[in-house]
């Protein structure tokens, strides 16, 4: 089983340390994380799997392996910069996204339209004609938000 992990490039540090718990205790469920492979949420939630010997793929924006975050066993370089945001959504059968800037809320936007399940973890809040859209499946901490993406990995 894989789940796409997604965040914002210059996280937080609460931000990070969800990540790194959300990487590591998808190592301890047996799971590997494919994330787009440089830094801030991915490079944490990759060391947190690392942390635990899990399995990490980097989809890679450029053409150079050694540009992914030193935690990626395997770095997939596409040379499409952000649009390998498709490939690291469409890579995973759910998605936990962990705060976020505009690139994530993108890959948000894609992984909905392509009725992945995103969970989120301190990430976007979604409203469409001023309502709440529960597209949206909101954790309350790592071990929410990893149970959420592995039972919901299940019915993809």
């Amino acid at each position: 089983m894989i789940i796409s992990v997604i965040g914002e490039s210059q996280s937080t540090k609460t931000n990070t340390a969800l990540a790194f718990e959300v990487g590591r205790l998808l190592a301890v469920s047996g799971v590997s994380l494919v994330c787009g492979g440089l830094g801030g949420i991915m490079e944490a939630a990759c060391h947190g799997s690392k942390s635990e010997g899990g399995m990490t793929i980097g989809i890679l924006p450029g053409f150079n392996p050694n540009e992914g975050n030193a935690w990626v066993d395997i770095p997939i370089c596409t040379g499409l910069g952000y649009a390998r945001n498709i490939i690291v959504v469409r890579s995973g059968l759910a998605v936990i996204a962990i705060g976020g800037a505009y690139g994530t809320l993108s890959e948000i936007s894609n992984a909905l339209a392509e009725n992945k399940s995103v969970i989120g973890l301190n990430t976007w809040e979604l409203r469409k004609n001023g309502n709440i859209d529960s597209g949206i499946i909101i954790s309350k901490d790592p071990e929410d938000a990893v149970r959420k993406a592995i039972s919901e990995s299940k019915r993809n």
